[in-house]
């Protein structure tokens, strides 16, 4: 947070502040969607519990296996309250973990796309005060300050990552073989022949919120991609031609450390990006085909 802020008061230009809040506020706007998309999900999931729940001849029992050493019957609706408050308390967590480290890489977007800025504005200056050689000192520093934010941004992007590796690593392989495992249950109950929709929610809700999970945080990986993208594209599309050797000297040297590939690399086997997500979703579903062959 020091080092966000830092580069965050760092900033002078108004142009530039208005595009760091602007991320910032679509990191608001990521957090209010999965909360809200979780609430709900569990809201339907409690009303349509207590809606098959209100027959009174119906036998309670709770769709999580547990072992209690009470009576489950006749202390339901307290052990009910426990897993529920279990529940949400994980979901809390990893909402919360997911929505910080999302505003965390919305800010990187905003320093690429921050980047991007300063080089197309140094060539508005360049063209619009028909600079000299001798005079290249303003478009010169914005070039450099556009490099050393680039590089900033990728730095912390790489840090923020890094921090986290195994806890990715972990995550992937239980997010696969738990929506896998969630689809074989909800195939398991739709073929039997008395379809139970009390056991048939918790496994559908569960891989309903694997697949949002793993898309948003690919989607958010490929959003860094196509901002360090958008960098080259903004270098490559400027009139450089126009300006003084020194400054294509160093607008050359911005092409060809934006033109290499960058994303967000899980321990050199994964790469966010929206063909990662299909690529975890396909192979989800090969695991659910095998284990669903075999039983």
């Amino acid at each position: 947070m020091e080092y966000l802020d830092h580069i965050h008061n760092s900033l002078k230009d108004n142009n530039e502040i208005v595009i760091i809040e602007r991320y910032a506020s679509k990191a608001k706007r990521y957090t209010i969607i999965l909360i809200r998309f979780f609430h709900i999900s569990i809201q339907i999931w409690s009303n349509f519990y207590n809606a098959v729940s209100v027959n009174g001849s119906h036998r309670h029992h709770l769709q999580i296996l547990t072992e209690y050493f009470i009576d489950q019957q006749r202390y339901f609706y307290l052990l009910l309250l426990h897993i529920n408050s279990a529940f949400y308390i994980g979901i809390f967590a990893l909402v919360a973990t997911g929505t910080m480290l999302i505003s965390y890489l919305q800010y990187a977007c905003g320093m690429f796309r921050i980047a991007s800025y300063r080089i197309e504005n140094a060539m508005k200056i360049q063209i619009s005060q028909n600079i000299i050689l001798q005079n290249i000192s303003l478009p010169h520093k914005r070039i450099i300050c556009a490099v050393d934010i680039q590089r900033k941004a990728m730095m912390f992007s790489e840090y923020l990552i890094s921090q986290f590796e195994i806890s990715f690593m972990l995550l992937i392989v239980v997010g696969v073989l738990t929506l896998s495992l969630n689809i074989f249950r909800v195939f398991q109950i739709i073929t039997s022949k008395f379809v139970n929709f009390e056991e048939l929610s918790i496994p559908f809700v569960s891989s309903i919120s694997c697949l949002v999970y793993m898309f948003l945080s690919n989607y958010v990986g490929q959003e860094i991609t196509d901002h360090h993208n958008h960098v080259f594209n903004t270098t490559y599309k400027i009139q450089w031609y126009l300006a003084p050797l020194q400054i294509q000297k160093l607008i050359l040297f911005l092409m060809q450390r934006s033109n290499k590939s960058f994303g967000l690399n899980v321990g050199g086997l994964f790469v966010a990006s929206l063909e990662c997500f299909a690529t975890l979703a396909n192979t989800s579903i090969s695991y659910f085909v095998v284990i669903y062959s075999t039983r």
